[in-house]
C-alpha cells in the first residue's frame, strides 16, 4: 500500500512544478527497514541515492516520441550477470510486484506538475526491465499516470 507520509520528495534545481517537461528524470529509492521512499525530481538522475550493491532503484525520464507525444519511460535493474539466474528471478519478480508502489510514489510526488500538465495524466508509461536473461530483459507497458494516483 501507498502511504503519502511516507514519501520524501526532492526536487532539483533548475528543475520546478513546471519544467523542464521533456527530459524531466525521476530516481525512486527506498528503505526495506522503515518502507520510505525518496524521489529525487530533477534535470538528471541522482546516482548518489542509489544502492550500488543493491540495485534496486527505479529511474524514469519523460520523452517524446516521432509524433511529439510525451510518454514516460522507466528502468529497472534486474542485472548485468552479478546475480544466479535464481536471485535475478526474484529481483525481477520483487519489481514487478512493487512497480505499481513506484510508479504511485513518482506520480503522487510530482503532483504539482501534473497539475500544470494534466494531459499528461494520459501519456503511456513504459519500463525497461534489464537483464543477462532473456525472459527477464523487456520492456512492459504499465498504463497511464491516472491509473496510479489515489
Amino acid at each position: 500500500m501507498f502511504d503519502p507520509e511516507k514519501l520524501t520528495t526532492h526536487l532539483t534545481a533548475p528543475a520546478t512544478s513546471v519544467q523542464p517537461v521533456q527530459g524531466r528524470k525521476y530516481t525512486l529509492t527506498h528503505s526495506d527497514e522503515t518502507g520510505e521512499l525518496f524521489l529525487d525530481i530533477g534535470t538528471e538522475y541522482n546516482y548518489q541515492a542509489i544502492d550500488w550493491d543493491m540495485r534496486d532503484e527505479v529511474l524514469a525520464e519523460w520523452q517524446i516520441d516521432q509524433l511529439n507525444r510525451l510518454f514516460l519511460v522507466g528502468k529497472a535493474h534486474v542485472d548485468e550477470g552479478e546475480f544466479s539466474k535464481e536471485q535475478s528471478q526474484f529481483r525481477y519478480n520483487i519489481f514487478r510486484k512493487e512497480m505499481s508502489l513506484a510508479l504511485k510514489g513518482m506520480f503522487y510526488g510530482d503532483k504539482n506538475f501534473f497539475a500544470n500538465y494534466p494531459t499528461l495524466l494520459h501519456s503511456p508509461i513504459f519500463i525497461r526491465y534489464t537483464s543477462k536473461y532473456p525472459e527477464f530483459d523487456h520492456t512492459l507497458y504499465y498504463g497511464t499516470p491516472t491509473d496510479y494516483l489515489i
